[in-house]
């Protein structure tokens, strides 16, 4: 046998820190988005060209880190059984990451765009917050 046989890992685990701790909160997601929406208001009011350069670095971030948070959720909160539930789930994340990638928010910075992402992510929300009811 060989030693590197000896030595793999028999099981593997993965979750959103690296340790199944099993916390998940559609909040996370949503802070991110609020700070979207106040990122894009804060960048219409303001024409220094500074300030609206730093501006959109830090909703691209803010972008990434809602991707982030959703994908988590999607990807290892919610099981099989779950979307069998809600068949409406998978388009809800689709749309929703959508929103927060470049077509959406990270691309754009529509106040109205990161409305339409905190929407879809409170109806995601919704779900999740009825998921930890059964």
């Amino acid at each position: 046998m060989k030693l590197s046989s000896l030595l793999r890992p028999r099981t593997t685990a993965s979750a959103h820190c690296d340790l199944p701790c099993g916390v998940y909160d559609p909040a996370q997601a949503r802070i991110e988005a609020e700070s979207l929406l106040a990122i894009s208001k804060k960048y219409q009011d303001n024409t220094d060209p500074e300030f609206r350069a730093r501006s959109l670095i830090i909703k691209e971030q803010r972008a990434e880190l809602v991707k982030h948070h959703l994908w988590v959720l999607w990807t290892d909160y919610f099981k099989a059984s779950h979307f069998e539930k809600y068949p409406q789930l998978h388009g809800l994340f689709n749309e929703a990451t959508k929103l927060a990638g470049a077509s959406g928010t990270k691309g754009s910075a529509d106040p109205a765009v990161a409305e339409q992402l905190l929407a879809k992510i409170e109806e995601i929300a919704k779900i999740f917050w009825e998921t930890k009811q059964s």
